[in-house]
């Protein structure tokens, strides 16, 4: 069997060639960028290892050989599922590899904003040394903090984050109160983002949550609180972000994800005061790429295998 590395932001895919070869099959690597690319890329395999490239219909319809899509990543919506399972392909991901790592940055995040601290290093450096220079600083132990998403990461976080605020909020309309431990309180939308003084957002992108932390919901929060994103870019309505920091609704805000990756030069989130944006780095840590990545490569070989990836999204045929 032949898979095709269609895209990677890694310095290399050593790992992954490695695998694939000790298992037997054949593998090539790419850099697509568009559906063409992949098409171009991608005749005569069997399955891919996908990052970034988008998967799609058209992209299924020109290349019926293709069997399975896995993506290096928790998250699948560069690949349109629907297309994949009226294709017959099998969809994997890598559901578990980073948890602590983008929980405890969602915590240095909300952290940061909650006691200024990259805004006072700014002033610092700017000459200006005071502790009122970013504003007043309200006490972690009576704030409360809220979790739009509670699934791996979210109860991640609320374990973590737990000794640092007064009380834990937390949305996710698809479990049950049971998946809720103590002490953490159940809410619905509209209450997380009314009662909390911070919100971090923990849902993966679809039609659902596109653009849910935006305007109507942000002008629910308390004026001064704050908003963590390490979801995905699109989550969150950054347009929306922006006129709340700068009406002072937001007192800060934390993106590690961006709807475009990197944005544009001259990007207004990058020279805001009171924002504060990491490289989409709240996954990355030595291990848990690591574990990224060999978890996503062994899908496939899985595959080849058994007819059935290890960590599966959708189901292809047989």
């Amino acid at each position: 069997m032949r898979f095709l590395i269609t895209d990677y932001d890694f310095h290399d895919v050593d790992l992954e060639i490695g695998v694939l070869r000790d298992a037997g099959l054949e593998v090539a690597t790419a850099q697509c960028r568009t559906e063409e690319d992949v098409i171009a890329a991608a005749k005569g395999f069997d399955g891919v290892l996908t990052q970034y490239a988008p998967m799609n219909a058209r992209v299924f319809d020109a290349l019926p050989e293709m069997r399975i899509v896995s993506r290096l990543g928790a998250g699948f919506d560069t690949v349109n599922i629907a297309d994949a399972h009226r294709h017959g392909v099998w969809v994997a991901n890598s559901p578990d590899y980073g948890v602590g790592e983008v929980a405890s940055h969602a915590l240095a995040l909300a952290l940061s904003l909650v006691r200024h601290v990259a805004f006072y290093d700014r002033d610092v450096r700017a000459s200006n040394w005071h502790f009122t220079s970013a504003g007043t600083l309200r006490r972690p132990s009576e704030l409360t903090l809220g979790l739009l998403g509670f699934g791996r990461i979210g109860r991640r976080m609320a374990w973590i984050a737990q000794p640092c605020f007064k009380q834990i909020l937390a949305c996710d309309p698809y479990l049950t109160d049971g998946d809720f431990p103590v002490p953490v309180r159940r809410v619905g939308l509209e209450t997380l983002f009314r009662e909390s003084d911070l919100v971090s957002l923990h849902v993966p992108l679809n039609d659902e949550t596109r653009g849910i932390a935006g305007a109507s919901m942000l002008a629910l929060m308390k004026r001064g609180s704050w908003l963590v994103n390490t979801a995905r870019g699109a989550v969150a309505d950054v347009n929306a972000v922006l006129a709340a920091l700068d009406s002072g609704q937001l007192d800060g805000a934390a993106l590690d994800v961006l709807p475009v990756e990197p944005p544009p030069p001259g990007h207004p989130a990058l020279s805001h005061p009171r924002m504060l944006v990491t490289p989409h780095a709240a996954f990355y840590s030595q291990e848990a790429e690591q574990e990224l990545r060999r978890k996503a490569v062994q899908n496939l070989v899985d595959w080849a295998r058994t007819g059935r990836p290890r960590y599966v999204v959708s189901e292809g045929r047989s």
